[in-house]
């Protein structure tokens, strides 16, 4: 929770250096020349109110050299707005736990608890569970096939395959679709009905495949490997969690594998504004505002890393020019030279905060109104 803070302590930083790295332009007319930091801010929101690009406030910190580490500003600290050689921050108690760019109370759940993977079938998988119980929880066993060499001691997260992504048909987006997620069961095939996190996803529409989401259930110890006749090693759940079923897979508990700090930056690439979309969101809604976590269609393989902005876009309707054509006949009755493309409207900026192949994290920083699925990703600075 704690950690999530000092993200928001970069987007401070930001602010102090605007004209120094000839980014005056960026700065908003009105702003005080100081501002202390408050417990509960964020560097996007602070950046936010005094940069007309809030997501600059990187390139901002670089030239003040007064600012150490923009990972360890504190509420409390006094940051200089103002420009030029009169850039600095005095320093206040350090009392609390620094801030950061973004809250990570909102996206800690999605660090450690998910992942996205190419396949899962070739996991080891929960053959079996003490005294032949349906489920298993904290103290109880499991027992596990597809671990030849188990030794006793090492751990293990227990992980469940919930969620299929595909890329979108724009044919079958996304305003209206209105469908349930497809969710996934205990062999990791189609299922309906069943838990989810994202209860609404773009459906299934014969797309390319872009991987597994694994969701974790607990972590476990094995006990005993194979030993005498038998086929399945031992694993003793060793932490609260979700109850553990047959099907359940397993995957070695690594060291943290995900970022606590984030520097935003614009995408390294142009992406194909037909694959790089929403998803999903989460919190089984159809869209999502500030503060809520979206799934994109973009990953590692497009050169998207955390930290990546997008602007999300609502794609402009195809209407009928009813002045030109007339207003007596059916929509569907016009062709293609009396109908006129409208321009995409703006959402939101999102911020990445968690990568795989292809398939990416992120969270929404600002908007103006709701981010749907389907939505495009553009530059953050895209203006249709």
């Amino acid at each position: 929770m704690v950690m999530f803070k000092p993200l928001r302590t970069v987007m401070a930083a930001a602010l102090l250096t605007v004209a120094a790295y000839g980014v005056s332009a960026q700065v908003a007319g009105d702003h005080p020349d100081t501002y202390v930091v408050k417990k509960g801010d964020t560097l996007w929101d602070i950046a936010g109110r005094y940069l007309k690009k809030p997501w600059l406030w990187p390139e901002i910190w670089q030239a003040n050299p007064q600012v150490k580490n923009p990972h360890l500003i504190y509420p409390g600290d006094v940051l200089s707005l103002a420009y030029l050689d009169r850039v600095a921050l005095q320093e206040g108690p350090r009392q609390e736990a620094p801030i950061n760019a973004i809250p990570l109370s909102d996206v800690e759940a999605f660090l450690k608890d998910l992942r996205v993977v190419d396949e899962f079938e070739s996991l080891p998988y929960v053959v079996g569970l003490e005294e032949d119980r349906l489920r298993s929880s904290l103290n109880q066993v499991a027992y596990i096939k597809g671990l030849p060499d188990a030794q006793p001691g090492q751990r293990y997260m227990v992980v469940r395959p919930t969620q299929r992504y595909i890329t979108i048909d724009p044919d079958r987006c996304c305003e209206n679709s209105g469908r349930r997620a497809e969710s996934l069961d205990f062999r990791g095939q189609r299922s309906w009905g069943t838990e989810s996190l994202w209860a609404y996803q773009i459906p299934p529409s014969g797309g390319e495949p872009l991987g597994y989401e694994l969701a974790r259930q607990t972590t476990g110890t094995i006990s005993r490997g194979l030993v005498g006749d038998a086929e399945a090693a031992t694993l003793v759940i060793d932490s609260t969690g979700n109850e553990v079923r047959v099907g359940d897979r397993l995957i070695p508990v690594d060291a943290q594998s995900y970022d606590l700090q984030f520097m935003p930056h614009a995408p390294a690439q142009e992406l194909p504004v037909e694959k790089a979309r929403v998803i999903a969101v989460a919190d089984m809604v159809t869209s999502g505002g500030t503060r809520d976590v979206v799934a994109l269609s973009v990953g590692t393989a497009d050169g998207v890393d955390n930290g990546t902005v997008f602007s999300t876009w609502r794609q402009g309707n195809v209407e009928v020019d009813r002045v030109q054509a007339g207003i007596d006949r059916s929509p569907d009755a016009h062709g293609r030279g009396s109908k006129v493309k409208l321009p995409d409207e703006f959402a939101s900026h999102v911020m990445v905060f968690r990568t795989f192949d292809k398939v990416s994290y992120a969270l929404v920083m600002d908007g103006v109104r709701p981010t749907r699925l389907g939505y495009r990703l553009k530059h953050p600075d895209a203006s249709n």
